[in-house]
């Protein structure tokens, strides 16, 4: 019950952030953002103390750590492989429009709509 109040409390504070943003319009843009990302930032500080905000804070370092497990392909890799889909996609769009364009002419030619 603890953690839904916190969560409650929370929103309620983005809230206020987003329509303080809008009330105080005549207030310089730059605190305007200042003062709603300080509000971001405290109701996120309460977020992450209920079982929520704790979970997903594990999830993140968790993914974290995986993100640094891929190998990531060289410069030279990506370039081949970029340029091989780029002539994979031209060679199938060849093909698609031939295949189309025999089509086009078979039906023109069964109904009769060919010159």
């Amino acid at each position: 019950m603890a953690d839904r109040i916190k969560l409650i409390i929370a929103l309620l504070i983005v809230a206020a952030g987003i329509a303080g943003f809008y009330v105080y319009a005549e207030v310089s843009l730059l605190f305007r953002v200042l003062g709603l990302l300080v509000l971001i930032l405290f109701a996120v500080g309460i977020g992450m103390t209920t079982a929520v905000g704790k979970t997903s804070w594990k999830f993140l370092q968790d993914a974290r750590t995986e993100v640094r497990k891929v190998v990531w392909p060289t410069r030279k890799e990506t370039s081949q492989t970029t340029l091989l889909i780029m002539m994979s996609v031209i060679v199938v769009g060849i093909l698609l429009w031939g295949l189309d364009s025999l089509l086009l002419w078979a039906v023109e030619n069964l109904t009769g709509q060919g010159s």
